[in-house]
C-alpha cells in the first residue's frame, strides 16, 4: 500500500513542472540569459525546455505514462543543470538574496532528480499496460 506521500508525489512534481514550464513562456528573457552564447536560437531553446517541462508534468498525471514521464523528468533535471549553473554565474549583479537563491537551488537538483526517479520506480508494470 502506498503512503500519502507516494500517492501525492507525482501530482506535486507535475504541479512544480507545470509552474516552471509556464514561467518559460511568461518570462522568457530571464531564462534566455541562462542559455550559453555558443548555442543558437536561445529563445526557441527556452520555449522547447518549457514545453518539455509541461509534457513531463502532464505525463506524470497519468498512471500509464508515469514511469516514462518520471524518467524523462529525471533526465530533464540533469540536462538543465548547466543552465542553472549559468544562471547562478550570470546573477553576480543581482541582489544578495537573489544570488543566494540562485546558488542554493543548485544542490537542490539532486533531490529533484531522486524525486522524479522515485516516482518512475514506484509505478507497477501492470499500471503501464494498455
Amino acid at each position: 500500500m502506498q503512503s500519502r506521500w507516494q500517492r501525492a508525489a507525482p501530482w506535486l512534481l507535475a504541479g512544480l513542472l507545470g509552474v516552471a514550464g509556464t514561467a518559460h513562456f511568461l518570462a522568457p528573457d530571464s531564462y534566455q540569459r541562462t542559455i550559453p552564447a555558443a548555442l543558437p536560437y536561445p529563445r526557441e531553446l527556452v520555449y522547447v525546455s518549457g514545453v518539455a517541462e509541461l509534457l513531463c508534468g502532464a505525463g506524470l498525471t497519468y498512471r500509464r505514462t508515469r514511469r516514462v514521464a518520471g524518467w524523462a523528468t529525471a533526465a530533464l533535471f540533469v540536462a538543465v543543470f548547466p543552465a542553472n549553473v549559468q544562471m547562478a554565474l550570470a546573477g553576480r549583479d543581482a541582489s544578495p538574496l537573489h544570488q543566494a537563491i540562485l546558488w542554493v537551488r543548485l544542490p537542490l537538483q539532486v533531490p529533484l532528480v531522486l524525486w522524479a526517479a522515485g516516482v518512475a520506480r514506484r509505478v507497477r508494470p501492470r499500471d503501464t499496460a494498455l
